[in-house]
C-alpha cells in the first residue's frame, strides 16, 4: 500500500521527469549528433540505422526511431506488431506507433495511419512474408495536406517481433555531402 503525502510529486510531474530522463539517455547513447552525422554519410535506407545500431550498442527500434525523428528529410517509419495469420486476409499487422520526421509532419500533418494492415493495403504490401526480413524498395504515393501527390519509396525490415516500414519522399533523397578543401 502506498500513501500520498505532501512530499510526493504528482503523476504528471513524474511522467515529465521520466520523459526527460529518457531523452537524456537517448542523447548519451547516440552521442548527441554523432549517430545522425554517421547516418547522413550513408545511403538513406532502412539498413543504415540497423547497421549503426550495432556500432552504438542500441536496439534496432531505438536506432530507427532516432534515424527518422532527427532526419532533415521527409520520412516516417511505421512500426507494426508481428503479423498474425488470419483466414481470408492472409495476415494482419496492428500499428504499434508511427514516427514522423519534422518535415514529414509539416508536409503531411499527423498522418492518418490505419490501426491494422493486411496484404491488400498499400502499406501492408511492404510486410515481409515467410522467412523474408525485408520487402526491398518499392514505390508508394502519399497525398499531403494540400492534396498534392508525393512519390515516395518504402521498404521494410522485420526483426521477428515487429515490422518497420520506412517511407521517404523521393524529392528529399539527394545526397548531402560537403567537401572541404584546405588551401594553404
Amino acid at each position: 500500500m502506498v500513501e500520498d503525502c505532501d512530499k510526493a510529486i504528482d503523476a504528471t510531474t513524474a511522467e515529465l521527469f521520466d520523459r526527460e530522463a529518457n531523452v537524456f539517455a537517448s542523447e548519451v547513447l547516440f552521442q548527441l549528433d554523432t549517430f545522425q552525422e554517421m547516418a547522413e554519410a550513408e545511403a538513406f535506407e532502412v539498413w543504415t540505422p540497423v547497421r549503426l545500431a550495432k556500432k552504438f550498442n542500441a536496439s534496432n527500434y531505438s536506432a530507427i526511431r532516432q534515424y527518422v525523428s532527427k532526419s532533415d528529410r521527409i520520412c516516417a517509419v511505421v512500426v507494426l506488431n508481428k503479423p498474425v495469420l488470419e483466414e481470408g486476409f492472409g495476415f494482419r499487422a496492428t500499428l504499434r506507433r508511427p514516427i514522423q520526421s519534422k518535415l514529414f509532419t509539416e508536409t503531411f500533418g499527423q498522418y492518418a495511419w490505419k490501426d491494422a494492415y493486411s496484404p491488400s493495403d498499400d502499406l501492408g504490401a511492404f510486410i515481409p512474408i515467410g522467412k523474408q526480413r525485408s520487402s526491398g524498395k518499392r514505390n508508394l504515393a502519399l497525398i499531403d495536406l494540400n492534396g498534392v501527390r508525393h512519390e515516395c519509396i518504402g521498404e521494410s525490415f522485420f526483426t521477428g517481433h515487429q515490422v518497420f516500414v520506412l517511407i521517404h519522399a523521393v524529392k528529399t533523397l539527394t545526397a548531402k555531402r560537403v567537401f572541404l578543401s584546405l588551401v594553404q
